[in-house]
């Protein structure tokens, strides 16, 4: 099977609401960062997590600002521009470099997604300095992701690992074109939800197209 066989060579990248959110979260993440990083003018210790991250105090702005939780509120809002934006790196990716070549929509919409929940998961359960309390308001890429940063229960982060691994196991069937392709891009796509939003549109292109293999218009 040619690379570009699932591929129209006139249909856009991402359907119309895909390319409008994925160009959003992209300014998204830029407005995060700024805001997290705005964090530093204003408190001494913007995230306790990591208390050496900080500025001297003729740097700083001659006032702190309230904190959500463990967290000032800039940051806050900054942290979470970047869970429900991250996503939009992987769809820029796929509408810049892969639209055009199965694999490279496969790497794009699911193996790097799926690499990076690992590594995520990865980091929070083993590196992450964690707070106590935990909180409702913890930094999360998944909602499962979520349920262990706010509890610290090892059980979601086994239910994350196992989520991770699905993607990994999607992916490798996406590569093979096996016929459960679709089910295991969808699975995966709804349980690593925000993260999971690419493969879950690579899901339902291939439903829509009625099976790995076929071209499907996606600007309807």
């Amino acid at each position: 099977m040619a690379d570009a066989a699932l591929h129209s060579n006139t249909a856009p990248a991402l359907p119309a609401w895909l390319d409008a959110y994925t160009t959003v979260a992209l300014y998204g993440l830029v407005l995060g960062t700024v805001l997290s990083l705005a964090a530093l003018l204003t408190n001494p210790v913007p995230d306790p997590s990591f208390p050496w991250a900080t500025l001297p105090a003729s740097f700083r702005l001659p006032v702190t600002q309230p904190r959500i939780e463990h967290w000032p509120v800039t940051y806050t809002v900054g942290i979470w521009l970047w869970i429900l934006g991250f996503p939009a790196l992987f769809l820029a990716g796929y509408r810049r470099y892969g639209s055009r070549a199965r694999r490279s929509a496969t790497r794009w919409l699911v193996g790097l997604p799926a690499a990076a929940m690992l590594g995520w998961t990865t980091y929070c359960r083993l590196f992450w300095p964690k707070l106590s309390p935990p909180t409702w308001n913890a930094p999360s890429y998944t909602l499962v992701c979520w349920l262990y940063c706010s509890s610290y229960d090892p059980l979601w982060s086994n239910l994350a690992y196992l989520v991770a691994g699905l993607g990994l196991v999607a992916t490798g069937l996406a590569w093979r074109d096996d016929d459960t392709t679709r089910y295991a891009l969808v699975a995966f796509g709804v349980l690593a939800l925000p993260l999971g939003l690419p493969a879950l549109y690579e899901g339902y292109r291939r439903f829509r197209g009625g099976g790995e293999g076929r071209p499907v218009t996606v600007g309807a």
